[in-house]
């Protein structure tokens, strides 16, 4: 690039910028240009903002009148579905209570059904402050199956009541209709100092509102059980659907799976079951062609059980007759529940106590006999539930004492006869098995001694035992009483918890099992030392002591309660027997016996049961011997 060529460059761009520099506008132009500007950005919004709100007002307008146009077609259909009950089909849920010294019951005006059940006199595990609540909310719901005069199905659980109290004691869930003196009630009575709730269903000239044909209502009933208590594999255990046929007869969903089951007989009343509470509905009259279902639920489910109940109840659309119910909600206490049926006419006893499992037959008998009426008589003196137990334990001792000492006699008589027994069994080997059993009888015959005299007082206590085997995981009374270290009697009382399941044992170690299994032990290692155990059965004896071992891992999830009354029980047993052994003297029980045997020698007398059975043993020998030689004869 030459000289002449740079210069102009230079010129060209002195002109460019002198000319910007000339033609800049001062700060006043600039100032009036963005005036100017921003009213035309301004006028550019309103305009914005105009059209829109027309738009809108234009939508709320047509929105309007199409609102108009739906409300009045949804009241034609409100009246097409509900008929004389549209009046009934819109509302607001509202809540009602009833209460008394023990039960606090809140009722929801949707529905006119008991939507929360408190029980004030305890609290669920792990809650000391508020009530223990059957079911509350969602957890429970009753609805009763209305056909009306145009023949539309409808449900009570849709319909909004209108609640009515005269009386703290007294509510009355009306459903209202569009015909003048006309209404259905839902009347609810909770009397004082009571765990009995009276429900009855109550027309008012019904009979242009429902169908004319209508002589019964259809009801569902649904419930969740909550978990209430620490031990949830017993609480799922205890936790049934239960109930009661009108001629007594009692029957029982399962406990452990989902069952369902349909009843054509009539039923009296429907039980939805906790280990230690219920909610018990009970008819006046009686429930027709029902169906029941029970659910378990997930075991991380704060729920233990779901009931359903599907069920007819007479109805009179006129309202001359009444559906009268009774709605029990309270503890399972077999003297609480007895106590309904002091003032029943025979044929008409509920029988609410069989709700608490007693056993087997015999069982059950030993546990209404003595069981319930002792512990009460006990509960009642205000001593603390240890001593009760401890008691209730001595008691249980002195009844059975005369057979324990029978059979330690007897085992006594068994051990003295040890040397003579040995040099029997050296006499004649295991090949001449019949020759030892021959003398063996009559050994036992001359002095006066049978194997079995120990076992038959021992059968005389276990109906005993498997009754309190029986009653203490369902007596309500150990619920929440505390023990030394144990919280709860009525549950487990673990002082070692791990984070996962080892089989058959579970999450924790249980002390008073614990301590129930050593007492096991130690009291079996005595009864081993007075026993005439053949040296040769060392399996036996290892099975001896591996059964108080087991016993722990069946009993490690157990009530507290219940292994503190067996360990009492196997310490005053283990103090008996030494008491046994010291009062009983080997020496002169074996001159006894020999005395006796030398007195029954020289004097006529009938046969006791061991000579019979050594002749009877003699007899099938010698009958097998002759057996033999003719057998011998024919093959000559």
């Amino acid at each position: 690039m030459d000289k002449n060529t740079i210069i102009g460059f230079i010129l060209i761009a002195g002109i460019l910028v002198g000319f910007s520099l000339l033609t800049r506008p001062s700060q006043e132009e600039m100032a009036e240009r963005q005036r100017i500007n921003d009213s035309i950005a301004l006028a550019h919004q309103l305009e914005q903002e105009a059209q829109q709100l027309s738009l809108q007002l234009a939508s709320a307008q047509a929105t309007a009148e199409a609102t108009a146009t739906d409300s009045a077609a949804l009241r034609e259909q409100i009246r097409a579905t509900y008929g004389a009950l549209a009046i009934s089909a819109e509302g607001e849920a509202k809540e009602v209570v009833l209460e008394n010294s023990r039960l606090r019951l809140t009722f929801t005006t949707k529905g006119g059904y008991m939507q929360r059940a408190e029980l004030k006199e305890y609290k669920a595990y792990g809650d000391s402050v508020n009530n223990l609540s059957l079911f509350r909310g969602d957890e429970s719901n009753m609805a009763f199956t209305l056909v009306t005069a145009n023949n539309r199905i409808l449900s009570t659980s849709e319909l909004y009541f209108e609640p009515l109290q005269p009386n703290p004691q007294n509510l009355i869930m009306r459903l209202h209709t569009d015909m003048e003196g006309s209404w259905l009630d839902f009347v609810y009575t909770l009397h004082e100092d009571d765990y009995m709730l009276h429900f009855s269903i109550q027309a008012h000239n019904m009979q242009h509102v429902l169908a004319q044909n209508i002589n019964s209502l259809e009801m569902q009933w649904h419930q969740l059980i909550p978990q209430q208590e620490r031990g949830r594999k017993f609480e799922e255990r205890y936790s049934v659907l239960q109930y009661m046929l009108a001629g007594g007869e009692q029957e029982r969903m399962s406990e452990s799976k989902h069952d369902s089951q349909r009843e054509s007989a009539r039923v009296k009343w429907i039980g939805y079951k906790d280990q230690f509470f219920s909610t018990v509905l009970i008819a006046d009259e009686s429930f027709a062609s029902s169906e029941f279902e029970s659910t378990p639920q997930d075991k991380l489910s704060r729920y233990i059980k779901e009931y359903r109940t599907r069920t007819t109840v007479d109805f009179d659309i006129t309202g001359k007759k009444e559906t009268g119910f009774r709605f029990f909600m309270g503890p399972n206490n077999y003297n609480l529940l007895k106590a309904y049926d002091h003032d029943a006419i025979d044929g008409q006893e509920l029988h609410l106590q069989e709700l608490v499992l007693q056993g087997w037959r015999i069982i059950i008998w030993i546990n209404q006999i003595f069981s319930f009426p002792v512990f009460d008589w006990l509960m009642r003196t205000g001593w603390h539930i240890g001593i009760v137990i401890l008691l209730m334990t001595l008691i249980i001792k002195l009844i059975i004492l005369p057979f324990v000492f029978a059979s330690y006699r007897s085992s006594a008589k068994m051990r003295v006869l040890k040397p003579q027994i040995d040099a029997i069994n050296a006499k004649f080997p295991a090949e001449k098995m019949a020759e030892r059993q021959q003398a063996m009888m009559q050994l036992y015959s001359r002095a006066g001694v049978s194997p079995m005299s120990g076992c038959v007082p021992m059968l005389f206590q276990m109906p005993i035992l498997m009754a309190m085997f029986w009653f203490f995981p369902t007596a309500i009374e150990l619920r929440g009483q505390s023990l030394w270290w144990a919280e709860d009697l009525s549950a487990y009382d673990a002082i070692l918890t791990w984070g996962y399941n080892i089989p058959f044992l579970g999450d924790h170690i249980s002390l008073f099992c614990l301590i129930m299994t050593i007492a096991n032990i130690a009291y079996t290692t005595i009864t081993m030392q007075q026993q005439t155990m053949d040296p040769s059965m060392k399996m036996m004896r290892w099975m001896m002591y591996l059964m108080p071992v087991m016993f722990l891992f069946i009993f490690n999830d157990y009530a507290a309660g219940l292994s503190y009354y067996y360990t009492l029980s196997l310490a005053i047993t283990i103090l008996q027997t030494m008491i046994f052994r010291w009062s009983i003297d080997d020496k002169k029980l074996l001159a006894q016996m020999e005395a006796n045997a030398k007195k029954k020698a020289n004097s006529p007398h009938k046969p006791t049961f061991m000579e019979r059975l050594q002749k009877m043993q003699q007899e099938q020998q010698r009958m097998a011997r002759e057996n033999a030689k003719a057998q011998q004869k024919r093959m000559r």
